[in-house]
């Protein structure tokens, strides 16, 4: 289980690429909703839900962010957010 400081680096690390990749997100995948990790886009989706279930599928340490690709700041509350979903 990921510690609250680890969870906060992972959030803010995704957060600072998903900003940084925005200009070309929005040519691409506008609109949907990419689930980061380390760093990194791993792919888009056309919902947060399924962004989630590959999230929790695919990361069971659940250390990942999922951001809406809007050019518009947009606040996605839980998914926004890396969690260790063991304490959900």
């Amino acid at each position: 289980m990921p510690k609250s400081d680890d969870i906060q680096a992972e959030v803010d690390q995704n957060f600072e690429a998903f900003q940084r990749l925005l200009p070309e997100l929005l040519k691409t995948d506008a609109g949907k909703y990419v689930l980061l990790r380390h760093a990194e886009v791993i792919r888009a989706f056309d919902s947060p839900g399924d962004a989630l279930i590959y999230g929790e599928d695919t990361y069971p340490d659940a250390l990942f962010s999922i951001q809406l690709v809007t050019s518009e700041a947009v606040d996605l509350g839980y998914f926004s957010h890396a969690v260790s979903l063991v304490n959900v």
